[in-house]
């Protein structure tokens, strides 16, 4: 897979940040026509192939991070009704990244959230991006 293909939906924060820092905009809250852009964590913080939690904005997000890629979903299973996803098993399906929840171990989809195993279930997910060695989500 190419370079490109692996960091689609992630942006960097290159030219948002420069807009932003001459707007006097914080490192921790950057404006987009799409919501705000939130500084999550440090990079170095997240495991590799391993879910790690995180609470912002009263939401409880799951964070993977796989190689140079990051995923951001919410962290509620939605079946079990508690914040477990970013301890369940990453692997994946045909090539596709996923999360195996840790109790009913059905497996969702870090792109989009969607539940392989039953159509009908899904999780929210996020865009990220990361700069300056920080993890970046996109709140609407």
């Amino acid at each position: 897979m190419s370079d490109a293909n692996e960091n689609a939906g992630q942006e960097t924060l290159g030219e948002r940040r420069q807009g932003a820092e001459m707007q006097g905009v914080s490192d921790t809250l950057l404006q987009s026509e799409h919501g705000e852009w939130r500084r999550v964590c440090a990079i170095s913080v997240l495991p590799e192939q391993a879910g790690r939690s995180a609470w912002l904005d009263g939401r409880s997000l799951a964070l993977f991070r796989l190689g140079e890629r990051v995923y951001a979903l919410d962290d509620l299973d939605p079946l079990a009704g508690v914040a477990v996803l970013s301890r369940g098993l990453v692997g994946d399906c045909d090539g596709e990244p996923v999360v195996a929840s840790p109790l009913y171990k059905q497996r969702y989809a870090l792109a989009d959230g969607r539940c392989l195993d039953d159509p009908a279930l899904k999780v929210a997910c996020w865009p990220v991006m990361q700069s300056a060695g920080g993890v970046w989500v996109l709140l609407d």
